[in-house]
């Protein structure tokens, strides 16, 4: 299958065909199936966020006791290593100096 360059903003949690549509951190190139797997990385580590805005809102819990965050850290990491993984040279590059 053919690989498309795509434009990620994993701040924004986007991925875009064009370059001008907004601004991104990363370019990739995806086959489709990646692209899919890619977007269902972003689409629960939303799910995650979105479960632990209670839990943000009640204090004294500590952070080490907390599922929902734990569960939006592992899925950030994937994502940064799937982007890492299907990136551009200068991609590669910038996710191998995050150090993750």
């Amino acid at each position: 299958m053919e690989k498309q360059k795509y434009y990620v903003s994993v701040q924004s949690k986007t991925i875009m065909t064009r370059q001008g549509d907004a601004s991104y951190e990363f370019e990739i190139e995806a086959t489709s199936e990646e692209l899919q797997q890619l977007l269902y990385l972003f689409e629960e580590m939303e799910n995650f966020d979105n479960e632990s805005l209670l839990r943000n809102s009640i204090p004294g819990i500590p952070y080490h006791h907390d599922l929902e965050n734990d569960g939006y850290d592992y899925y950030l990491k994937e994502i940064y290593n799937t982007i890492g993984h299907l990136g551009t040279a200068e991609t590669k590059e910038h996710i191998q100096s995050m150090n993750l």
